[in-house]
């Protein structure tokens, strides 16, 4: 079992308690059909049945896979699979990852998790006539009874809206049945395919970000990816600028759904990477490896060893715009003191615990940080 390195990460209560649904706004059609494994083999090999990016690996062990093909030889009823239509007239899927995979290791003759010969397990819960046989060892009868297997597959495919937040997301969270509890980015991560997904996975690869996140390795979980997209997200002019029309508050969930839906697009990738290797560079060379951690409450000068969410907002796109603006009029061996200065107010700190995605409170803890280092009001 592969052990979690868990980040603490010091995320606000109406962060954690995030809900939305959106339900009756979507207009949905599904489908059932039965798919043989030839078929679902086939599709897979050409590109057609995709595995999401990212998505959970292959887990399961031999025996597991075994009693599996054991089943199917029995000619045992198989677990309806879900698949999402995409635009592309590919098919996604959302859950029956395993299942596929099994059977397609065990008609390729290796098995994927660790590039072995795939010969069924010698265990006494086998059945005999097939016990320790690789596919190619079956019978002519069992290797066309297995490739002939249909499996049940429930499609479905969103028509209404056709842009903007999806059903996909939602229908991710409450049918995939992993074993466990899917976060929100792991859902995205699997939606949103294209080019900012790549993207994310490759910026969590920075050698200044893994830093000042505080892990070399990646979070299982995607918490890392989705504190970039955070980044992206919150520094849009739109929840920025105060000329602009937005909601009074926001369900992060459904707006970090909505942006990168938004910008899963080649023309915004470019932009996006420089300006957080810029911002992150910048942000490891003059405040170090605490730049997102705030002052222990307890312990005067300390900070606290877990992760803030809402203080790398305010740092992070506080320095996104200083570059951006060509703002140099700062003495960067000062922007530590700076930072720690207004960690120090009891009002500032209010705006990084309390109703944080109320949208003013979001330009104000921005605000307030940009003009403590740089000495000037946030345009």
């Amino acid at each position: 079992m592969i052990e979690e390195l868990l980040i603490p990460i010091d995320a606000p209560s109406d962060e954690q308690n995030d809900f939305y649904s959106d339900d009756d706004l979507f207009k949905i059609s599904s489908w059932g059909a039965d798919l043989s494994f030839r078929e679902l083999i086939s599709r897979y090999d050409e590109n057609e049945l995709v595995k999401p990016e990212l998505q959970r690996n292959y887990v399961w062990d031999k025996t597991e896979a075994s009693r599996f093909m054991d089943s199917v030889l029995l000619g045992l009823p198989v677990p309806s699979i879900f698949l999402a239509k995409t635009k592309e007239e590919k098919l996604l899927i959302i859950d029956g990852y395993q299942r596929l995979m099994t059977v397609r290791d065990y008609v390729k003759g290796v098995f994927s998790k660790d590039k072995s010969v795939f010969k069924l397990s010698r265990s006494e819960m086998i059945h005999e006539r097939w016990r320790g046989k690789a596919f190619l060892e079956l019978t002519e009868d069992e290797q066309r009874k297995i490739r002939n297997t249909t499996i049940h597959a429930i499609i479905f495919m969103q028509q209404h809206p056709i842009n903007g937040d999806t059903s996909l997301y939602q229908v991710f969270e409450r049918i995939n049945s992993s074993g466990r509890t899917l976060l929100p980015q792991e859902i995205r991560n699997c939606v949103y395919q294209g080019p900012i997904n790549s993207l994310l996975i490759d910026l969590n690869k920075n050698k200044n970000w893994r830093a000042l996140w505080g892990s070399e390795s990646p979070d299982v979980r995607m918490r890392d990816l989705e504190h970039i997209l955070r980044f992206f997200a919150l520094s849009s002019e739109k929840i920025l600028n105060p000329e602009k029309h937005f909601p009074k508050r926001i369900s992060l969930k459904k707006y970090l759904n909505q942006y990168m839906d938004s910008v899963n697009s080649p023309e915004f990738i470019n932009d996006l990477r420089k300006r957080f290797e810029q911002s992150i560079e910048f942000a490891h060379q003059f405040f170090g490896s605490g730049a997102f951690h705030n002052l222990s409450p307890s312990e005067e000068g300390k900070l606290v060893p877990s992760f803030s969410p809402t203080l790398f907002d305010s740092v992070m796109i506080s320095v996104d715009i200083a570059i951006k603006s060509k703002f140099n009029n700062c003495d960067t061996n000062e922007l530590e003191s700076k930072r720690v200065s207004i960690l120090k107010n009891q009002d500032y700190q209010k705006l990084l615990s309390q109703e944080t995605m109320r949208v003013q409170n979001i330009r104000m803890r921005v605000g307030q940080m940009f003009s403590t280092l740089f000495g000037s009001e946030m345009q």
